[in-house]
């Protein structure tokens, strides 16, 4: 039987671009399946477009204008199945879609309104976790306001962290805005470039001998863990260049890691999948300190690359779900998901 699948693209964010390749890989993906499904391109002012201009976009690769009113979605997202919000950053992962389309009663893929805002703000996400005791590097918020009236104290706060430190949009992902900084000059320069994405940024401790390794999950009320990779790449840290970069970053699946490791790397995922009520999907992302063996989980990506490339899909082709088939466990766990909540 064929399901009808819409796929929603771009946004206002600026992981615009990511989306759309995200988005153009699933519905290739997708073509000799029995799944039908049609994409739907939001443009960077909020416009939606047609079923026509949205294939121009997704060949275009970015849609900046035109379109008519997000509102129409409704009309166009009771005609599927379901809907996929393959919308990457603010006003796409972080619950606002997500409480649209629960406010028209249509099924979608992936984590609800509150898991979505609770992993979106990197703030609140670490606050939710250190709660229940999982391990944090040292971070602190910042507000523009914080630091534009009290320059001088809000400093002294965050150099109370041990340096270096990642300066951090609380609300955007791909390593948009993102710094290292060393000194206190590259600190004052990374935080005005946090502040042009976000009004609160989070400022971490660094870790010195660090692994950057990734867990793929997928399920509702009981979670999977794929197998682990880890991410390796020829730069200073994990940037938004050397993310998109051919060449610069390597996956490793599965990660050369001790398999104890691997086991409470799953754990921890599941904990706090679990914990902050997210359904469908996600990838939990942790920093292993080699010199301490202290483990952190860094965030959980609600909406993570979704390309046969990203580590997302790898890691779950790894672990015995090809891409198609992954897409099918999505949709089924949508429905699972649409049914639980009438009991919410």
């Amino acid at each position: 039987m064929t399901q009808r699948l819409l796929v929603l693209a771009g946004g206002r964010s600026e992981e615009h671009e990511i989306s759309i390749i995200s988005t153009r890989s699933l519905l290739t993906a997708l073509e000799n399946t029995d799944i039908e499904a049609q994409a739907l391109v939001i443009t960077k002012t909020g416009h939606l477009l047609d079923f026509t201009a949205s294939q121009k976009a997704l060949e275009d690769g970015v849609a900046t204008s035109g379109g008519g009113s997000l509102a129409d979605l409704a009309e166009h997202a009771k005609n599927a199945d379901m809907v996929f919000p393959l919308l990457h950053g603010p006003h796409g992962e972080d619950g606002k879609i997500q409480g649209f389309l629960e406010e028209l009663q249509i099924p979608y893929i992936g984590c609800g309104v509150l898991a979505s805002a609770a992993c979106m703000d990197k703030i609140i996400f670490k606050h939710i976790l250190a709660s229940q005791g999982l391990e944090q590097v040292a971070y602190c918020l910042v507000t523009e306001h914080m630091y534009a009236n009290n320059q001088n104290e809000t400093l002294a706060k965050i150099q109370a962290i041990p340096a270096p430190w990642f300066i951090k949009p609380a609300n955007l992902g791909s390593s948009v805005g993102i710094s290292k900084a060393r000194t206190d000059q590259e600190l004052e320069a990374a935080l005005k470039e946090a502040f042009k994405h976000d009004r609160r940024v989070i400022v971490e401790a660094g870790i010195n001998n660090v692994r950057e390794l990734e867990v793929a999950l997928l399920g509702n009320q009981d979670p999977k863990a794929s197998v682990v990779g880890e991410i390796t790449y020829d730069a200073d840290f994990y940037d938004y260049e050397t993310k998109y970069t051919d060449g610069r970053a390597q996956l490793h699946i599965p990660a050369d890691i001790p398999e104890k490791l691997v086991g409470t790397i799953q754990e921890l995922a599941k904990e706090a999948y679990t914990l902050l009520d997210c359904a469908g999907f996600a990838r939990a992302d942790f920093f292993y300190d080699t010199q301490t063996e202290m483990l952190y989980l860094n965030e959980i990506n609600t909406i993570p690359g979704f390309t046969p490339f990203s580590m997302f899909t790898k890691l779950w082709e790894a672990s015995g779900i090809p891409y198609d088939k992954l897409v099918t466990k999505l949709m089924a766990l949508a429905k699972e998901n649409f049914s639980l909540e009438d009991r919410a």
